[in-house]
C-alpha cells in the first residue's frame, strides 16, 4: 500500500534570499526581490529530497522587506490560513527579507492558529554571493517541517530556530543575524536534523484572527506610531501625530518604561484625546515591569520589543483581544 505524502507549500515574498548584485563579490550592493520563487528553489541541490514529498510555491509578494506593507501582510496570512486548513498539507514555508522579519514573524503568529509549523526563513546574502546562505536556509527549514511536534510561526536561519515572539534581528550584516534574546532559541538544525532546547511555543496563538477577518472584509488599518524617550525628549512630535490623526502610540521607553516628563505629559494628552498608548523599553534584553509611579497609568506591552508591540496594537484597534503574555 503506499503511504499518501503530505506537501510543503512555499510562499516567496522577496527579500535578499531572492536578490541580485551585478558580481559575486558584492554582499551589500545588491537589488533584493529579483528571483522568482521557482527559480530559488530551483537554484538548491537537495532540495527536493530534504522536501519528502511533493513541494508547491506561490509569489504572494517581490518586494525588499524593508518596503512591507499591510496589504502584503493580508495577502500573506490569507493564504497561509487556506493551506493550514488543507490536510495534504504539511507545513508552509516563507521566504522572506530580514529587516522586517520579526514583524511578519508576530503577525502571523498573532492572526493564524498554526497547529502545523509555519517556517519564515531568509538569506543575509543575495542569491548571486560566492557562498549564499539562502539555499542552507531552506533546507534547514525542510528539516523543521519534518520534525514531530513542529507547530507555530518559527523563523529557521543560520542554523537556529526561532520563535516569534522572542526573534529579533540584532546584527546588520553578518550571517547569524537573528537572537531569541536572554531565553535562546528553540534549536538548532544540524546535518538535516533538529535539535530542540525547548518546546514548540503554541501560547496565545491565533489570538487576533477576528482581526484578518476584518481586513478581509475591507477594514482599514488603523496608524499607529513608535516613538522614543531619549535625553532632551520633548512632546512635539506627539503633539503633531496626533493632530495629524494617529490612533495608537508606541513608547521605546527608557530602562524600566522611563519616560522624560515633557514626553510623558504630552503622551497622557494623548491618551486623553483617545489615542492608544502602549509602554515597551528601548533595552534589547528584559521586559518593562509594572510601575508604581504615575505614568503607569500608561499601559504596557510587557516582553515585546516595540515594532511587534506596534503589531500587536495594530490588531488591538482591529478589535482584537490584546493576549496575556
Amino acid at each position: 500500500m503506499q503511504v499518501e505524502t503530505k506537501k510543503i507549500v512555499v510562499l516567496g515574498t522577496g527579500g535578499t534570499i531572492a536578490g541580485k548584485a551585478a558580481a559575486a563579490g558584492d554582499n551589500i550592493g545588491y537589488v533584493a526581490g529579483q528571483v522568482r520563487v521557482q527559480d530559488l528553489l530551483a537554484g538548491v541541490p537537495g532540495l527536493a529530497q530534504a522536501a519528502q514529498g511533493p513541494l508547491d510555491f506561490e509569489q504572494v509578494a517581490q518586494i525588499d522587506s524593508k518596503n512591507m506593507e499591510f496589504g502584503v501582510w493580508a495577502a500573506l496570512a490569507q493564504r497561509c490560513h487556506e493551506h493550514l486548513q488543507d490536510d495534504s498539507v504539511r507545513a508552509v514555508v516563507i521566504t522572506h527579507g530580514t529587516d522586517t522579519l520579526e514583524e511578519t514573524a508576530w503577525f502571523l503568529h498573532s492572526v493564524l492558529d498554526a497547529r502545523k509549523p509555519v517556517l519564515l526563513t531568509c538569506a543575509m546574502r543575495p542569491a548571486t554571493a560566492i557562498a549564499p546562505d539562502g539555499p542552507q536556509n531552506l533546507l534547514d527549514a525542510m528539516a523543521v517541517a519534518h520534525a514531530p511536534g513542529a507547530r507555530g510561526v518559527l523563523v529557521v536561519c543560520a542554523g537556529a530556530v526561532h520563535g516569534a515572539r522572542q526573534v529579533q534581528k540584532v546584527h546588520p550584516y553578518r550571517v547569524d543575524a537573528f537572537s531569541s534574546g536572554e531565553g535562546g532559541p528553540l534549536g538548532w538544525v544540524e546535518e538535516g536534523r533538529v535539535r530542540l532546547a525547548q518546546d514548540w511555543p503554541q501560547a496565545q496563538a491565533g489570538w487576533a484572527q477576528g482581526a484578518l477577518e476584518k481586513v478581509a472584509s475591507g477594514a482599514s488599518w488603523p496608524r499607529v506610531e513608535i516613538v522614543m524617550n531619549y535625553a532632551g525628549a520633548c512632546g512635539a512630535t506627539v503633539d503633531a501625530l496626533v493632530r495629524d490623526g494617529v490612533q495608537g502610540l508606541v513608547v521605546a521607553a527608557t530602562g524600566n518604561g522611563t519616560l522624560h516628563h515633557a514626553l510623558q505629559a504630552a503622551l497622557e494628552r494623548a491618551q486623553q484625546a483617545g489615542v492608544a498608548v502602549r509602554v515597551t523599553t528601548r533595552c534589547p534584553l528584559g521586559q518593562v515591569l509594572s510601575l508604581p509611579w504615575a505614568h503607569a497609568a500608561l499601559p504596557l506591552s510587557p516582553g515585546l520589543i516595540p515594532v511587534k508591540a506596534r503589531v500587536s496594537l495594530l490588531l488591538e484597534l482591529l478589535g482584537a483581544s490584546a493576549p496575556t503574555l
